[in-house]
């Protein structure tokens, strides 16, 4: 039986993008046959980059969150103006997709949230998976606010209960309102895990949670997105998943060479790569772009599966794609 490492790299880019290659990233089981255009789709124009809608005012680097570098403060500020970086102070290696599944405790979480910030110099842990442990997410906001990192929360739909998602959204929701740290380490709530892909709700339906969140998150500052491959929107178009991209405040990208069509090997992986980035940049609106998952298998099982029969899963290539 084969199992993703606990820690997994994601990235951040700036747009339009200049610099950075996508480091190893978590794989979620799939077989899926992205759609690869004669062209490559390139940029209509250049976008600035936009701070999500419902924060106006953002720090200065270095002196923010989550900044290396940045001290904590001894006691909870006032408000969030002036807290967090701004977003083109954030590109190449941001921090570590981190699964939860395994409902960690409080002081695990501190010790490996501190690892991930001292060692590897991470500034954001985007959670995958979930746990319905009682209190969970104040124990992230806890290992967060000690460690000074920053959080990608998830709410996470699943595949067991087709309404678990409800009762954790609510769970969140309620965490982000009353605990005093919360709004101060969650960078962004990541309404699903490629919820267009799973056809987790009818886009429509998600656009709707999407909105909400956003209303509900408003006056916390938190921004509201989806986690999401660039095929996960072209498949649902004609169902709407561009008005999903239109109303999300970041993005949260998938970017997974390996299941292209035109997969090989690791190291000819980068036109794949280049096509999802500029399809992003092309129809994202000049918004924060992050690598939330990536990376290259070093092996195939049931579920993981590649959609090329020249794609080589094995050590090495996996090696080179962190590259």
């Amino acid at each position: 039986m084969i199992s993703f490492p606990l820690l997994v790299v994601f990235s951040s880019l700036l747009l339009p993008w200049t610099q950075g290659t996508p480091l190893d990233g978590e794989l979620k089981s799939r077989t899926c046959k992205p759609k690869q255009p004669a062209q490559p789709p390139k940029p209509v124009h250049q976008t600035p980059m936009q701070d999500h809608k419902n924060v106006t005012t953002q720090g200065t680097y270095p002196n923010c969150f989550p900044a290396l570098g940045f001290a904590m403060p001894s006691s909870v500020p006032s408000t969030v103006a002036n807290w967090w970086c701004p977003y083109n102070t954030e590109y190449a290696f941001v921090g570590v997709s981190y699964e939860v599944t395994a409902c960690q405790s409080r002081a695990q979480m501190n010790k490996e949230f501190l690892d991930i910030r001292q060692k590897f110099k991470g500034r954001y842990v985007r959670l995958y998976g979930a746990c319905d442990r009682s209190g969970f997410y104040d124990d992230v906001v806890d290992a967060a606010w000690n460690s000074g990192v920053g959080v990608h929360a998830l709410i996470w739909f699943g595949w067991d209960d087709p309404n678990i998602w409800k009762t954790r959204r609510d769970t969140l929701m309620a965490s982000l309102h009353s605990n005093p740290k919360a709004k101060f380490v969650t960078r962004v709530l990541q309404f699903g895990s490629e919820p267009l892909y799973d056809w987790a709700l009818d886009p429509s339906d998600l656009l709707a949670q999407i909105l909400a969140a956003q209303s509900g998150l408003k006056s916390l500052g938190i921004p509201v997105t989806i986690s999401e491959m660039a095929y996960g929107y072209q498949e649902r178009e004609g169902d709407g998943s561009m008005d999903i991209m239109g109303a999300i405040d970041v993005i949260d990208a998938h970017i997974l060479p390996f299941f292209s069509t035109r997969a090989s090997t690791a190291d000819q992986s980068w036109p794949i790569v280049t096509d999802d980035f500029n399809w992003f940049i092309s129809n994202g609106g000049g918004k924060k772009l992050y690598l939330s998952q990536n990376g290259w298998p070093s092996t195939t099982y049931p579920g993981v599966e590649p959609n090329s029969p020249d794609a080589v899963a094995d050590v090495p290539n996996e090696q080179v794609g962190v590259r």
